[in-house]
């Protein structure tokens, strides 16, 4: 009986060495079994968590762009804030975005009715948009021919008769009358204000092989479109048209072709004027409407002749992006 005991007691004193050792293996094993699954799962919560972030970064439909442009301003007229920014306080060529004012400033200076005669000096400016010498147009019908073209002798003949209207000297030259007109342009300038823009002339036209007709920022730009719209949005109807016949009062007809190649490719389209010379390279300026009565006004300076509209269409596209998803 006694050895029967005392192999008992061996036999539970084999078991217990053997449990205990198990337990000793699972109590040292366990805790490390835990923190690399717990590793693991952290892991995985950063990682998704770094998604999310990148996903959020990524929302905003300006973040990859790249563009040719020098300088590039998207604002939001209607919330007044700005979407998008690049170098868009650079003083840059305006080149022909300088009708603009022009057209701002006839409108101030004369009746929409005034008669313009296109004078000889007016056709010698470079380019040729198909005007006469003795031409007369209805001062209204003129402007949206040279907005839509971009005529020089447009602008040139607007700025002669608008200049000189009122003036007790009637005797004043041409090149008088221009001058008292630019500084109407520039005191504009100052009012609205576009605290970086000056002009030199009412075309936009070089001056020579150093200097612009006429200087200004991005941001300035998308402030004195959506200036002009706000008050004076008859001046954009004709930019929205590829084409259309213009007929001055001397019974000549004109072919207007819009120099704006993105005619058709921006939706609702409210007013839009190119520009481009040597110095300045290729620009362009719209006011579109992105959606529930939502306009936007983008600025392009400095691209190339044609860059202006690819650049164009990656802001327009990212604007109704981001406006859309709002």
């Amino acid at each position: 009986m006694k050895q029967f005991f005392k192999k008992i007691e061996r036999e539970d004193i084999h078991m217990f060495g053997a449990m205990f050792l198990v337990g000793i293996l699972f109590v040292a094993i366990f805790p490390y079994v835990g923190i690399d699954d717990l590793g693991h799962a952290s892991k995985l919560e950063e990682a998704s968590v770094h998604e999310v972030l990148i996903e959020k970064e990524a929302a905003d439909p300006f973040d990859e762009i790249e563009l040719e442009a020098i300088a590039a301003y998207v604002f939001d007229i209607r919330n007044d804030v700005s979407l998008f920014a690049h170098n868009e306080n650079e003083r840059l060529p305006l080149a022909s975005v300088t009708k603009v004012m022009t057209a701002v400033i006839a409108s101030d200076l004369i009746p929409k009715s005034t008669v313009v005669t296109v004078h000889s000096g007016d056709i010698a400016l470079d380019g040729d948009s198909g005007l006469h010498v003795g031409e007369q147009w209805r001062l209204s019908d003129l402007i949206d021919f040279t907005l839509t073209t971009s005529s020089n002798d447009g602008a040139s003949a607007i700025a002669s008769v608008a200049g000189s209207y009122g003036q007790v000297d009637y005797g004043m030259s041409v090149e008088e009358a221009k001058s008292l007109f630019v500084a109407a342009m520039n005191e504009k300038a100052v009012s609205i204000p576009l605290p970086n823009t000056v002009f030199f002339n009412e075309t936009g036209l070089d001056v020579d092989d150093v200097t612009s007709g006429a200087y200004g920022t991005a941001k300035d730009m998308t402030t004195l479109f959506a200036y002009a719209v706000r008050n004076y949005q008859q001046i954009f109807e004709s930019t929205s048209y590829r084409e259309f016949v213009a007929q001055s009062l001397s019974e000549i007809s004109h072919s207007a072709s819009n120099t704006n190649e993105m005619i058709g490719k921006i939706p609702g389209l409210i007013a839009s004027k190119t520009g481009f010379t040597d110095l300045a390279g290729g620009n362009l300026v719209v006011v579109f409407d992105a959606g529930l009565m939502r306009p936007i006004a983008i600025s392009i300076l400095g691209s190339s002749e044609e860059g202006r509209f690819s650049d164009m269409k990656k802001l327009v596209d990212a604007s109704v992006h981001k406006v859309s998803t709002e």
